[in-house]
């Protein structure tokens, strides 16, 4: 169980870096929405693999606080994004 969590960890990590580097090159602002969703999905992934690896609970409403503010700013960004010039 310890290699699989590290693995995920390390896959993680590689995920998030590579995830960065689209919201800081994304050419648009909707790139640069979609990636940081993303982003906030590896944390929320990071997270319960550390509440897999700790056997701790109490992490579970983070990451469901996490989940709900994420929605709610990728829903008002959405709606009140300014449109780009292509």
């Amino acid at each position: 169980m310890t290699v699989i969590l590290a693995l995920s960890g390390a896959l993680l990590v590689v995920a998030a870096a590579l995830i960065t580097y689209r919201v800081l090159a994304g050419p648009t602002s909707l790139d640069r929405l979609i990636a940081l969703d993303a982003l906030l999905a590896v944390a929320m992934c990071g997270l319960a693999a550390w509440a897999v690896h700790s056997r701790d609970t109490t992490i579970v409403p983070a990451v469901v606080a996490l989940a709900l503010v994420g929605f709610i700013g990728s829903v008002s960004v959405a709606r009140f994004r300014v449109r780009d010039d292509q």
